[in-house]
């Protein structure tokens, strides 16, 4: 699965110059509270970051779901490499996803793991640091279509910078759940997220060309193209 992830990277890496693709890894946990719980399980995800920064991990960052998939946290963990990671301390890959039969698991109804590829923990941690209000979007593509859905996520890059817009955050999938790449794009707050409204067609136009799509109206049909699932997810960054 490593290697799989790796050998997409390159090809996308031969195809568009990068700045934030000094490669790192990402253990990714989603988690949907049980019914009644979720107050307490925003607490308890609070406690478990600060006793994470307090065994010498990397801060941790919290994104709340607001609205789209049916998740209430995505907790993002800087964990360098896996074998680092396990290595390090059972006290930091146990901390959200505790052993079966964890009494944290009384608040939870739901939990997803999720290990990724993903930029230099510089730029998460900095985007993150800057910003409050996220879109996260997971995919799963059509079979041998991996390589080239990764290569639509850096053009529609190319085409956020082109309209002024910050680009995405890329991650791949080393292993876990069956997604195969994620994007992670950071907003002020939801006002700033939507001013892409209000962009002229002409602009947009100009962009997408650029980026490498037939035009802007091209952007979102190649994408269905090359994918058979798709979630959206709208949220705030848990403070």
């Amino acid at each position: 699965m490593i290697l799989r992830s790796s050998l997409l990277i390159l090809f996308v890496l031969s195809c568009f110059p990068q700045t934030t693709y000094s490669q790192s890894n990402y253990k990714i946990t989603l988690l949907r509270a049980a019914p009644g719980e979720l107050l307490q399980l925003i607490d308890e995800v609070k406690k478990r970051t600060a006793d994470y920064v307090k065994n010498d991990g990397d801060q941790p960052y919290t994104i709340r779901h607001s609205q789209g998939d049916q998740w209430d946290f995505m907790i993002y963990e800087h964990i360098g490499s896996q074998q680092e990671y396990f290595e390090k301390s059972a006290l930091l890959y146990q901390m959200f996803t505790p052993v079966f039969g964890d009494s944290f698991y009384d608040l939870v109804a739901h939990h997803e793991t999720i290990y990724s590829a993903g930029p230099n923990f510089i730029v998460v941690k900095n985007m993150f640091d800057s910003t409050g209000y996220y879109h996260v979007e997971m995919f799963n593509a059509l079979p041998g279509r991996q390589a080239e859905l990764l290569k639509q996520r850096q053009m529609e890059n190319v085409d956020l910078e082109e309209i002024g817009r910050n680009p995405n955050l890329i991650f791949t999938v080393n292993e876990g759940a069956n997604w195969d790449c994620f994007t992670l794009g950071g907003y002020r707050d939801i006002k700033h997220f939507a001013e892409s409204a209000d962009i002229p067609l002409e602009v947009e136009e100009k962009a997408a060309i650029k980026a490498g799509f037939k035009g802007v109206n091209d952007i979102s049909p190649y994408l269905r193209s090359l994918i058979y699932r798709h979630h959206d997810t709208l949220g705030g960054k848990l403070k």
